[in-house]
């Protein structure tokens, strides 16, 4: 089985794809979102998804206003409320709104919420009149009822979640299969073969909206990429993936991550995960152009891309050697910035995993991605990922 055949052939296996999740990157991102995410924001498709967030910023409007304006009362309810100019009735802030205002004036949130809502609203009318930015942008959305949806600066540079629903939606259609691009399927654990093809419920979708943000994740999984051979001489398979995700409302920055996978099991970890590549883009002045001019073209040119500057990197990374002996094993290894206890444990977690000692780049890369993945610490683990990441870099 060939990387033309695995690559143009339209008709999957109907059993899945076997596939050695023991190598590479483990991911967990779009597993937290899978967990997070209640009901209400899960989307089986991207058309709905996009009408959803498109609808509500149809109905938002964005005004920059001098922050002294802003006056901030409490209710019988025991709540804040706020005038703002342009409006003739109060808006009554969100837990999340609030937190911002906090921030904008420099008050802590976390006590001020504990305070009765007149001792809370003296405060916060305090630092609203001190604020040496003098100018705030709201973003209110009128539902029958006006809802103020965010307050951040005045340069806040708004990028609308339905413009990268969209961007996704030019290269991914209705995220189901209709294009290369779908939700995917998932691992069977006892056979160790990804199944492409799994309905797309509340419970297996990848696509997110909340009044917060969007997340989106999507495989290329029914065209698997050979790129080598695995110790016992069966094919080692990837498939293409990527998620993205924004915040019209400040919550989080815009981005999108692109990388090539092995697998997603049923909770939506990412496994075998290799050449992960990760853009942000902050929501400041001139966030919208470089959305335009950058991020939309990037997740574009991944998605029409070819894989074979990716096999040719796996390939020349199986075909480096690096080490014969012990001592060059060991030389190599603490040249590269690993400590003595390290070096141990990747030669032995390479002996352990494929039955020899490792010898090539490709063998050292994943002999260290194995061993981040026992580390309990975050830190540490994307510490000796981005070792392992440098020493691919190398080679291609």
């Amino acid at each position: 089985m060939n990387m033309m055949t695995l690559q143009q052939s339209e008709r999957p296996a109907p059993s899945g794809f076997r596939v050695d999740v023991s190598r590479g990157q483990r991911i967990g991102r779009v597993s937290s979102e899978w967990f997070a995410r209640p009901d209400d924001e899960r989307y089986l498709n991207l058309s709905d998804l996009y009408q959803a967030v498109r609808g509500r910023a149809e109905r938002a409007h964005a005004r920059t206003v001098e922050s002294r304006a802003i006056r901030v009362e409490a209710n019988r309810d025991d709540a804040e409320r706020l005038a703002v100019p342009g409006r003739d009735g109060p808006v009554a802030p969100t837990h999340w709104n609030f937190g911002q205002l906090c921030t904008l004036t420099g008050a802590p949130s976390s006590y001020l919420r504990q305070l009765p809502a007149a001792l809370s609203a003296i405060n916060l009318q305090h630092g609203l009149i001190s604020h040496r930015a003098e100018l705030v942008k709201r973003l209110e959305a009128d539902n029958g009822r006006v809802e103020l949806r965010a307050v951040t600066g005045p340069d806040y540079g708004r990028i609308w979640d339905h413009e990268l629903v969209g961007a996704v939606m030019e290269i991914a259609g209705n995220g189901t299969g209709d294009t290369r691009w779908k939700v995917p399927g998932a691992l069977d654990w006892a056979t160790m073969t990804h199944n492409p093809f799994v309905d797309v419920t509340k419970d297996t979708t990848t696509l997110y909206a909340s009044d917060r943000d969007v997340f989106l994740f999507l495989v290329d999984d029914t065209n698997p990429i050979e790129a080598g051979k695995l110790p016992d001489g069966s094919p080692d398979l990837y498939f293409r993936g990527f998620y993205c995700w924004n915040s019209e409302v400040d919550s989080k920055t815009l981005g999108i991550a692109s990388f090539y996978l092995r697998a997603v099991c049923m909770n939506r970890n990412l496994w075998g995960v290799e050449n992960f590549e990760q853009i942000t883009i902050r929501h400041s002045k001139f966030a919208a152009q470089r959305f335009a001019q950058e991020a939309a073209p990037a997740l574009t040119r991944f998605a029409n891309s070819s894989p074979a500057p990716f096999v040719a990197g796996i390939k020349a990374a199986r075909e480096r050697i690096v080490a014969r002996t012990d001592e060059d094993r060991e030389a190599f290894l603490r040249k590269s910035g690993f400590s003595k206890t390290e070096t141990s444990k990747i030669i032995e977690t390479v002996l352990g995993e494929d039955n020899r000692k490792p010898d090539s780049i490709f063998d050292f890369v994943q002999g260290i991605t194995a061993f981040a993945r026992v580390k309990p610490h975050q830190d540490a683990r994307l510490e000796l990922e981005g070792k392992a990441r440098r020493l691919m870099e190398r080679v291609v």
